[in-house]
């Protein structure tokens, strides 16, 4: 069946009633309902409200914390990604499929499974306490939530990382070798700049889910420590107040639009999205 033909054009209908149907309609509600006010009147203050003292203190912890999470995750992945590389691992090898397990078990339950470790009378305080040793109180702290982004959002830095990385040719390296470059001039001058596309990609996988978490916050923060997810979420579930919810929302889109423009410039060829 030749490529152009209408036949062909009809398999994308599932997929274009897909997007339709939750994409498309709930964006353009969101849109609806954040420039409008309770009586359906036009207005900005849904959306200007961001600029609200507890607002605004919200969101600059949002993305504090989202920054130190993906620098962590950075920082973790880039070294890790240049072990799997030096190792020949494929993408279907044993080690790299132990390291993505963790991702295809549900999310709340991995997190869950941290506020049992972390909790004061947890698993961890408990060896802390059959070795004598003194109780960490981490729980229910910044400390905490960026443990929880750190563990649930690094597979997808390393993932992108480690497929860029695949795509660098050895004889590159072994060149600069050959003209006596040592590991460090090797990292700067080749690693570094030849894996931008991954850790652009990376950067913007994890800063963004990180920017809106809401259920980390509320498991490892103890819902003590508010980041602009938890506002949101609490305006839509328990004020009602879908269009403050939605307002606020809207804000957080345009930080997601951002991340898609410096993906798109750094990474026109999608190198480090490809898997």
């Amino acid at each position: 069946m030749n490529e152009n033909s209408p036949g062909r054009k009809w398999l994308a209908l599932p997929y274009l009633v897909w997007m339709i149907g939750f994409t498309v309609i709930p964006l353009a509600l969101i849109l609806l309902f954040g420039f409008t006010s309770r009586s359906g009147a036009f207005t900005l203050s849904n959306v200007l409200s961001i600029t609200e003292e507890h607002h605004l203190k919200a969101l600059w912890l949002s993305v504090l914390l989202s920054l130190t999470s993906t620098l962590i995750c950075l920082v973790l992945a880039f070294p890790l990604s240049m072990i799997l590389r030096s190792r020949k691992m494929g993408s279907t090898s044993f080690i790299v499929f132990v390291f993505i397990l963790p991702m295809w078990m549900n999310f709340l339950l991995r997190t869950l499974a941290w506020q049992t470790l972390l909790e004061k009378n947890g698993v961890i305080n408990g060896i802390l306490g059959a070795l004598h040793l003194k109780h960490i109180a981490i729980i229910n702290t910044p400390a905490a939530i960026v443990l929880g982004m750190v563990y649930n959002f690094l597979p997808f830095m390393v993932l992108p990382l480690y497929n860029t990385m695949c795509k660098i040719d050895d004889s590159i390296i072994e060149a600069a070798q050959d003209l006596g470059a040592t590991l460090g001039q090797t990292l700067v001058k080749i690693w570094i700049p030849l894996s931008v596309p991954g850790m652009v990609s990376g950067i913007t996988m994890v800063f963004v889910p990180a920017l809106t978490t809401f259920v980390i916050s509320n498991i490892l923060g103890g819902s003590k420590i508010l980041l602009i997810g938890n506002v949101i979420e609490t305006e839509f579930t328990k004020a009602g107040n879908w269009n403050l919810g939605s307002g606020l929302s809207i804000v957080m889109l345009l930080f997601i639009l951002l991340s898609m423009t410096i993906l798109a410039r750094y990474d026109k060829n999608g190198e480090g999205t490809a898997f």
